[in-house]
């Protein structure tokens, strides 16, 4: 994986496994990889992957097992969506209209855009 730096590390791997429970790579009740599995896959320190799983818990997407190891909750890909379709809605989308009004890009662009898209 390669990592940006206008993110933690460890905000963008707990990033990367919500995409993953969005792909339908880990559904309801999945065990994920370890801490050390996942540090070791992504190339990064443990202390890393262990604030990436300590966020993902705290906001209930992952939960622990005593000695089991690391589960996906259930809803967490909805409460994933949810969450991000607030962020895309709330931040991402006034930014854009924004731009374009500055650019001169006019809706109809943008439609034909999204047709030629597929979206």
């Amino acid at each position: 994986m390669t990592f940006t730096n206008d993110k933690a590390i460890y905000i963008q791997m707990a990033d990367r496994l919500c995409d993953e429970i969005l792909a339908g790579k880990y559904k309801d009740d999945d065990r994920i990889p370890s801490v050390r599995e996942y540090a070791v896959m992504l190339e990064v320190n443990a202390n890393t992957a262990v604030k990436a799983y300590d966020e993902l818990s705290r906001a209930n997407i992952i939960y622990n097992k005593r000695g089991l190891g690391y589960f996906v909750t259930p809803g967490a890909k909805e409460r994933i969506l949810d969450e991000r379709r607030r962020e895309f809605m709330d931040n991402k989308l006034p930014e854009l209209f924004r731009q374009m009004k500055l650019l001169g890009i006019k809706k109809v662009e943008i439609c034909n855009l999204l047709d030629h898209f597929d979206v």
